[in-house]
């Protein structure tokens, strides 16, 4: 079952790629001259503080819910896993500044290589570990 759900990630990230290779096909990035330093400065200072709030509360929200055992489990798990999406969605925006209409394809392939690669790592790890785990009993 593990090795099928893996091999169906690995469709999956091949699929996005496609398709979001395709859209991103000829956007560049516009380069100029800087405009104000300060305005630059506020603009992205502003930028980390509301990313740090928006990490905080996707990472309170789940912790709360757990703890007050406020759904049932699958609903539980369920909910932490939409919630550490979106913080990966906050992370990329907010602290690492990918903007997928305005990246280059190299960039959103170099991101989703290393997508697969952590989940292919995460997954080995969990899939060996199960294995061992049955073979113990």
């Amino acid at each position: 079952m593990l090795p099928l759900i893996g091999l169906g990630f690995v469709v999956l990230i091949a699929v996005v790629s496609m398709v979001l290779t395709r859209s991103f096909r000829g956007i560049e990035v516009p380069s100029g001259p800087p405009e104000d330093p300060e305005a630059e400065h506020r603009r992205e200072l502003r930028s980390y503080i509301y990313g740090f709030v928006l990490a905080l509360l996707l990472t309170a929200v789940p912790f709360a819910l757990v703890y007050w055992s406020a759904l049932p489990h699958y609903w539980m798990v369920t909910t932490i896993g939409v919630f550490a999406v979106i913080q990966v969605v906050v992370h990329f925006r907010f602290f690492l500044h990918i903007k997928p209409p305005r990246q280059k394809v190299d960039d959103l392939h170099l991101i989703l290589f290393s997508t697969l690669i952590l989940a292919l790592m995460g997954g080995g790890t969990i899939w060996v570990l199960a294995n061992l785990a049955t073979r113990m009993h």
